[in-house]
């Protein structure tokens, strides 16, 4: 059986279907049965039932499935082990982030590290939404991404770095910039000044409208943080953001935070990447450089 047959197995296995597979192996779907009749021929029997147009794994699909994936890891592990051992350290970090303030900091930090451990490296590092990272890990586009959680993606393993409590950033001279607390329909009153949709912290804002049965009047969809944050300074409308992203203009007074009684969203921070047991040198770096750099600083006050 060659290998990339198994893999070509293991990928219909995986996601049930042969086109979805294609996507996963870089083949077309003629590619894959092609692939799947040859092993089928080879073992002299079945390895998928197709019932109503779904995939399911006979005994001995079952059965070469718990191979393939031994196989597959011990081939890709040994390669790993080999190629770093051949001298300067190859490989590939294709990165996604959806945060502008980790491009800053800390993110120059750790690919200097990266870049030391990894000097061939082919590394890149694309601006996107979380969403369009996780369907970028998807399709293998790139290998990790930091994203707003939660993730809901089976495919998907997420880690937690960072938490924070949203709240009600607003000019000094706004008419609630005095209260501490203000009520959802006084929120929803406002012009607000949100991130644009696709990313999950505006997803638990619009969820929270939604749920209050209130409609909000938003003004300014706009990507960058430093855009919101300079246009919420200048009066022309109010921002819901982690209070982190905040704190140093409220300290500056250019700003105040105020809380929503009724709103108890936190904002999640973390990484993502595909589920597997095994993980290439460059993004195991990478992941450790994140817990070390980030996870372990302190977070905004509660």
């Amino acid at each position: 059986m060659e290998l990339r047959l198994l893999r070509t197995f293991k990928a219909v296995a995986d996601v049930g279907s042969f086109t979805h597979a294609a996507s996963r192996v870089h083949l077309t779907q003629a590619a894959v049965s092609v692939h799947i009749r040859q092993l089928e021929d080879e073992l002299g029997t079945p390895l998928f039932l197709r019932v109503n147009r779904k995939l399911y794994l006979t005994e001995t699909g079952r059965a070469l499935l718990a191979h393939a994936e031994k196989i597959l890891r011990a081939h890709d592990e040994a390669k790993a082990e080999l190629t770093a051992m051949g001298g300067a350290s190859r490989g590939r970090l294709h990165l996604g982030v959806s945060s502008t303030a980790f491009t800053v900091n800390p993110l120059p930090e750790i690919l200097i590290e990266i870049e030391r451990q990894f000097p061939l490296l082919d590394m890149s590092v694309v601006g996107m939404t979380s969403e369009r990272i996780i369907e970028s890990i998807l399709a293998n586009e790139i290998d990790v991404g930091q994203v707003s959680l939660p993730v809901e993606e089976s495919d998907i393993t997420t880690e937690t770095l960072r938490s924070d409590r949203l709240v009600v950033a607003l000019a000094p001279q706004h008419r609630l910039a005095r209260s501490r607390y203000i009520s959802s329909e006084e929120l929803a009153a406002e012009p607000l000044i949100l991130g644009e949709r696709g990313g999950n912290t505006r997803r638990l804002i619009d969820l929270f409208f939604e749920k209050s049965g209130l409609e909000p009047e938003v003004i300014m969809e706009l990507q960058r943080t430093e855009a919101i944050i300079k246009m919420v300074e200048l009066g022309l409308g109010v921002t819901i953001l982690p209070q982190g992203a905040v704190e140093k203009n409220v300290a500056r007074g250019s700003l105040k935070a105020v809380r929503v009684r009724e709103m108890n969203l936190r904002w999640e921070f973390g990484v993502a990447y595909l589920k597997s047991e095994y993980h290439a040198p460059p993004l195991e770096s990478f992941l450790k450089l994140c817990r070390a750099y980030i996870a372990h600083q302190p977070t905004a006050t509660e």
